[in-house]
């Protein structure tokens, strides 16, 4: 950090230090959406603090409570605050693909387009970003495909040998 600057002034002269870690935290925001619902979805009917997520997740219960808010307003999972309160799944673990879980967290494409615009009277410039653009609608279909072939249950599966 500069001397008598704070972070704030330091990420403003830096817009693209900025960029790179709101898309990492983006990234990393499915994982997590998985491992919530995942454990979530051990718990069956109990309801699951913010806190005792956050200690399996090793992150934050503000981070956690984040996640959990674009989960609910997706219709993946219910909260209710207050001392008796806590988290669970809003549908059955066969009911939830990756997919959806990808979409409800999901805070953009595979790759950014150039964020200030291109040259147009440059041949490639008035060009690449409607090809840039086809080929990142085709990369977030076969995502999307893909990812629709599993679901929460799919993944209980899959790490069920961890448990015994």
């Amino acid at each position: 950090m500069l001397s008598g600057e704070g972070s704030k002034t330091r990420l403003t002269k830096h817009p693209t230090v900025t960029i790179l870690v709101t898309d990492m935290a983006a990234n990393s925001q499915f994982s997590m959406a998985v491992h919530i619902l995942t454990l979530l979805a051990r718990g069956g009917e109990d309801k699951v603090k913010s806190e005792c997520i956050a200690g399996s997740v090793n992150t934050n219960p503000v981070v956690i409570r984040r996640i959990l808010s674009q989960l609910g307003h997706a219709g993946l999972v219910t909260s209710q605050t207050g001392a008796t309160g806590g988290t669970r799944l809003a549908k059955r673990p066969e009911e939830i693909s990756l997919c959806a879980i990808y979409k409800a967290v999901s805070c953009g494409e595979v790759f950014a387009l150039h964020p200030r615009g291109v040259n147009q009277d440059c041949p490639v410039g008035r060009g690449i970003e409607s090809v840039l653009c086809n080929i990142q609608k085709e990369i977030d279909k076969a995502v999307g495909d893909r990812l629709g072939q599993y679901t929460l249950a799919t993944v209980l599966e899959m790490i069920e040998p961890a448990f015994a």
